[in-house]
């Protein structure tokens, strides 16, 4: 972790509610967002607009190479282009879904998308949600959340968001893949999201951050 700036990591499987939860932590402590996720999306939206098979790891690092990833900051947003491209809601479309777990298990990608996602904290302090920001990414800040719910949970809000893919197949991609799986990082205090609402669960991870040692100030909510 560089000096000067810190992290907080937000990770957790898919549909237990990470990403809303680090997004309402960056509003209220005045901090950068970022969604590694959206990147490893990204990486999986143009293999596929490039016509590389998305479950030929080979291909997927060749390709990786002609890839062109420009990470900003806008405000207290951070903003993804891929070769010149936005690719904005497209990123969720049910074709990347279905092989997103496939692309971000490729060594190669993986190295690519930590390296940029560290390069932040060249220039901000962030609140980053995924699935190895507290293991892989960030491994030294003392400000990690494992946010966790039902299985059953977290497939209802799968499916509420028009997404059909089952979250116990994500889960055994994401735990099993060989490179940075998603697991419990050390030190990390787990927040069970399954009963709470968005403001209640922002509480309760404030107060795990601040005893964790967070110290700046907080804005008005």
């Amino acid at each position: 972790m560089k000096v000067g700036h810190f992290a907080i990591a937000i990770d957790g499987p898919a549909a237990s509610g990470k990403s809303t939860l680090a997004r309402e932590l960056a509003q209220r402590l005045g901090l950068v967002m970022v969604n590694s996720g959206a990147m490893y999306r990204a990486v999986t939206w143009q293999v596929m607009q490039a016509g590389v098979d998305p479950e030929n790891p080979a291909a997927v690092a060749e390709a990786l190479e002609h890839m062109v990833l420009d990470c900003g900051v806008d405000g207290l947003d951070s903003t993804l282009t891929i070769n010149g491209v936005d690719p904005g809601e497209a990123l969720r479309s049910s074709e990347v879904n279905a092989h997103v777990s496939q692309v971000s298990a490729v060594p190669e990608v993986r190295r690519k998308l930590v390296e940029l996602q560290r390069s932040y904290l060249d220039h901000s302090d962030v609140v980053m949600e995924g699935r190895d920001i507290g293991t892989a990414v960030f491994p030294e800040t003392p400000y990690k959340i494992y946010v966790d719910a039902d299985p059953a949970v977290r497939q209802e809000r799968r499916c509420a968001a028009g997404e059909v893919d089952s979250v116990s197949d994500r889960d055994r991609r994401d735990s099993q893949r060989q490179t940075d799986p998603l697991r419990v990082a050390d030190g990390a205090r787990v927040l069970d999201n399954s009963g709470h609402t968005v403001e209640s669960a922002v509480e309760e991870a404030l107060v795990i951050l601040r005893e964790q040692g967070l110290e700046i100030p907080l804005l008005e909510p």
